[in-house]
């Protein structure tokens, strides 16, 4: 029994497969476990992909921003500027590119969002108190 399925067909198959795979993939990381819609792009990264997207929402009843910066300390630890409720969390990015912050130092993420809703969750409520970089 021979079969006459072209190498057109497979490609289109496989292109269409592929392109299924992206688009589930895409709405998967579009909303988050706790039902948040995220402001990052599918690649995890800003539009430019150089780096973790801009974010601005409410998590748990906190106001959480994060930003790219270009200058000043942050800029100095990863380029990125992260706060709650208007006070300043300082994150860091590791050389592997996780990133870590003073709330949860011993434990490292894949993007400033996760750490900042990790921090919201272990503040428990508590004000966040800045630190003092002299």
């Amino acid at each position: 029994m021979s079969s006459n399925v072209s190498r057109r067909v497979v490609l289109r198959g496989t292109a269409a497969a592929a392109a299924g795979v992206a688009l589930l993939a895409t709405a998967a990381q579009a909303t988050d476990h706790t039902g948040h819609t995220t402001t990052e792009d599918h690649t995890g990264h800003g539009g430019h992909g150089t780096g973790p997207a801009a974010f601005d929402e409410v998590y748990k009843g906190r106001r959480i921003v994060g930003k790219p910066v270009t200058g000043g300390h942050e800029a100095h630890h990863g380029g990125f500027a992260v706060t709650i409720d208007g006070k300043e969390l300082h994150v860091m990015q590791n050389a592997d590119g996780s990133w870590i912050s003073v709330v949860n130092h011993y434990q490292v993420f894949d993007q400033p969002l996760a750490l900042t809703r990790a921090a919201v969750d272990a503040l428990r409520g508590a004000t966040l108190v800045p630190i003092a970089m002299n």
